[in-house]
């Protein structure tokens, strides 16, 4: 849509489309609606109408961009935990999404990546650096620290 101006009505049908494209968070549809320049009064309007007919749940958003990012990207917990954060998201509906990662996955998929990261690390000799450099990637994917350096000293003793 190319138009300046929309109605509250237009705007709505527009947000439900943007809705049922992918999950969203309340963060992600007010922006898209500022962007639309609806007014904050339309805003508050548009968002419990879209709880209300199921097009906005931020549980669902939680679950699906846990189960996304953790199998996609391969982040660790702490990362998915803050880019939740960053959306706007409580505790509790954050809990409730990393519960679609199973532990056992979980270690699994932390296993894969440190090795997989480890070949790639071929140019560094320094035993102390090539750990470093490990840590560095697994830390920065949001995996926790007491795993990353447990993996770190077993993979490069």
């Amino acid at each position: 849509m190319s138009q300046d101006t929309y109605t509250v009505e237009e705007a709505t049908r527009a947000i439900e489309r943007y809705c049922a494209y992918q999950e969203r968070c309340h963060k992600d549809v007010e922006e898209k609606l500022k962007s639309m320049g609806m007014i904050q009064l339309a805003i508050d309007e548009i968002i419990p109408h879209l709880i209300h007919h199921k097009f906005l749940n931020e549980t669902r958003y939680a679950e699906s961009f846990a189960r996304g990012k953790f199998r996609i990207k391969k982040w660790g917990r702490q990362r998915i935990v803050r880019e939740l954060k960053i959306k706007g998201l409580n505790e509790r509906t954050i809990k409730l999404g990393l519960k679609e990662i199973s532990e056992s996955d979980y270690m699994i998929a932390f296993d894969t990546l440190s090795r997989k990261r480890l070949q790639q690390l071929t140019s560094e000799t320094d035993k102390y650096k090539k750990r470093k450099k490990l840590a560095d990637y697994l830390l920065y994917r949001g995996w926790e620290s007491h795993l990353v350096y447990a993996k770190t000293v077993e993979l490069i003793p």
